[in-house]
């Protein structure tokens, strides 16, 4: 007889990984590789993070910690709430959470029962969906466009049917780029607050803006609850470090969640972490490398025909129409990269009824990689 398996693990694969594994079995096998697939800053984390990191080895404090983080670490989060966005926090609602994707899944857990109905922008990071339909959280996507900036809006919340329990706002958005200024922000909490709407604010890209300020949930909904991470502006990927401003209905849930998945977040990098708030200058010059890139494709995907992009605001991807090239992004992208050695995401990933018409670049790598891929791209398309 069968074994029986869940069918909780039957959800759909996060492309851009398998996309990744493509590239690295074409650089196995010899060939070259311009990497513009993964939103993963090419920069190491700050040299004070990785002189704090030995630091902590050197004195050996690599134990367990509280599963919701170390203290120093969670008073420094909430002194950035106050210095970037004016909002006071008590450290207490800080959880220092492992990745940020550690934290959709506790708030997730926390926030929404099964057969719960959370809404999201789409195109949209596709592990929101993903993993809620692991938890049997039903998610309703709205099919954003250029004219809301590929954001939800209160309008496109007010035209599904039945009711809502939570919704999802990324800004800056993956794969877009978007963001929300203060009063469209302010307009979807208010929204939220009045129709009962659990409010999940993604702001993993928050630092990397190009013109346009950051706006947190925080400063029009005080008991929002936000995802951050030390992945993308922090340039820590690898350490698997990020946190959650937690409401306070949901603090003792959250961290008893937290207890029984995780234990506690990985050590040595929250010690380390500590130290990236002093990092600022490091990390802006990491920010006027990202923007000379933005530049770079913004100038050069049109000269190579893929001129519908979406404004590229904050984060460091740009979204691309492709429909005047194929109907199939999966199959372009395969092609792509076997045929000149450029890998980027589909479409699908992030929208998967509308997305077989879109590729999504990320300009986190070298400026030189930027400037090839831009030229690799315009010789091949008009072949």
């Amino acid at each position: 007889m069968a074994l029986k398996v869940s069918r909780r693990g039957a959800v759909p694969a996060f492309i851009v990984m398998d996309v990744m594994q493509a590239a690295a079995d074409r650089e196995a096998a010899g060939g070259d590789v311009l990497h513009l697939e993964v939103g993963q800053p090419a920069t190491p984390a700050p040299r004070g993070v990785i002189e704090a990191a030995k630091r902590a080895l050197d004195d050996d404090r690599i134990g367990y910690t509280l599963a919701a983080g170390i203290n120093p670490l969670r008073e420094r989060i909430a002194q950035h709430y106050k210095d970037w966005y004016g909002v006071s926090l008590d450290p207490s609602r800080i959880m220092v959470t492992t990745g940020s994707s550690g934290a959709f899944q506790v708030a997730f857990l926390a926030a929404f029962e099964a057969g719960d109905r959370v809404a999201m922008a789409s195109p949209g990071y596709p592990a929101y969906r993903n993993i809620l339909s692991a938890l049997g959280v039903e998610t309703v996507l709205l099919e954003t466009e250029r004219k809301h900036r590929y954001q939800p809006t209160p309008e496109l919340l007010d035209a599904v049917e039945g009711k809502i329990d939570g919704l999802i706002v990324a800004s800056p958005s993956n794969p877009t780029g978007t963001m929300l200024g203060e009063e469209e922000l302010a307009a979807l909490t208010g929204y939220c607050k009045e129709k009962g709407i659990r409010v999940v604010s993604d702001e993993i890209y928050h630092g990397i803006g190009f013109g346009t300020r950051p706006v947190s949930a925080l400063e029009s909904d005080d008991q929002a609850l936000v995802i951050n991470s030390f992945s993308k502006y922090f340039s820590m990927t690898g350490w698997r470090l990020g946190w959650m401003v937690v409401p306070e209905d949901l603090s003792r849930s959250m961290e008893c969640l937290a207890q029984n998945f995780f234990i506690s977040p990985p050590t040595l990098s929250q010690h380390a972490a500590v130290a990236a708030f002093d990092c600022h200058e490091e990390l802006q010059a990491n920010v006027a490398r990202y923007a000379k890139n933005r530049e770079v494709l913004l100038n050069e995907l049109p000269a190579a025909g893929l001129d519908d992009l979406a404004p590229a605001d904050g984060a460091f991807y740009i979204y691309a129409d492709v429909t005047r090239f194929t109907n199939d992004s999966v199959d372009f992208s395969k092609r792509m990269l076997a045929e000149i050695g450029l890998a980027a995401t589909p479409g699908v990933d992030f929208d998967p009824a509308r997305g077989h018409g879109s590729l999504r670049f990320s300009f986190a790598g070298a400026t030189e990689d930027m400037v090839e891929a831009a030229s690799r791209l315009k010789n091949w398309l008009k072949r």
